[in-house]
């Protein structure tokens, strides 16, 4: 029997610094953008640029979370991380649209409707991408609260806040883009912290496994 100890699957001190910064700047970036949002729902540049700059911050941190608990959710993690990559992305275009809407004087509603001829681009940028990313932040806190790696209370407010993320941006509702953007914050300020100090770790990490090959792939708790 081999066991796995905790120090052996703990990312390197400088992985856990850049993940750990990405997790806080991600929803602090998003926060400050919110502000510069223009009547009429229209973001305008100002603000896609920290909505930009807020998606690579989560796609930084974001992959941190998912090598940091692949021990204990090999399966999800592999699935996970590129489906919330894409989400990221779908931000990213949420961003540049709202910088278009200002560079071309046009209002959301129109620029939505000028995709219509476009419909297979529209729904790879768009309709598809955008929503991955609160869906994977979603199944994110479930997990991370069901394998241990945070409070249950913790994983509940990525949970809320995910949903209350699409809620806001749909609609272009300020108000609720505010709470949206505090609700997803607070539980990040905590999971990015924990990062940089090395505790974002499954509590079962140090279970014994077999060695043999046959029921290496096994493991249990491993799903």
């Amino acid at each position: 029997m081999t066991t796995y100890s905790q120090e052996a699957q703990e990312l390197p001190r400088s992985y856990r610094w850049i993940a750990g910064v990405g997790l806080l700047l991600g929803p602090a970036l998003s926060v400050v953008g919110t502000f510069y949002w223009q009547d009429g729902g229209v973001q305008g540049v100002d603000a896609a640029v920290f909505n930009v700059l807020s998606s690579l911050a989560w796609l930084v941190g974001l992959v941190g979370v998912f090598r940091a608990i692949e021990p204990r959710a090999p399966r999800y993690a592999a699935i996970a991380l590129p489906l919330a990559c894409y989400g990221v992305l779908g931000g990213v275009a949420f961003g540049l649209q709202g910088m278009h809407e200002e560079l071309f004087g046009v209002s959301h509603g129109d620029a939505v409707r000028l995709l219509e001829p476009y419909p297979v681009a529209a729904s790879l940028l768009f309709w598809f991408a955008g929503p991955l990313f609160p869906t994977s932040l979603f199944f994110l806190g479930l997990v991370l609260a069901r394998i241990r790696a945070v409070p249950v209370a913790i994983g509940g407010l990525i949970c809320l806040g995910a949903v209350v993320f699409p809620v806001s941006r749909i609609p272009r509702e300020v108000l609720v883009a505010h709470a949206a953007d505090l609700l997803l914050l607070l539980p990040f300020l905590y999971v990015g912290i924990q990062m940089i100090a090395g505790r974002l770790r499954p509590r079962a990490a140090t279970r014994s496994v077999p060695t043999s090959p046959a029921l290496a792939g096994d493991r249990a708790g491993t799903w």
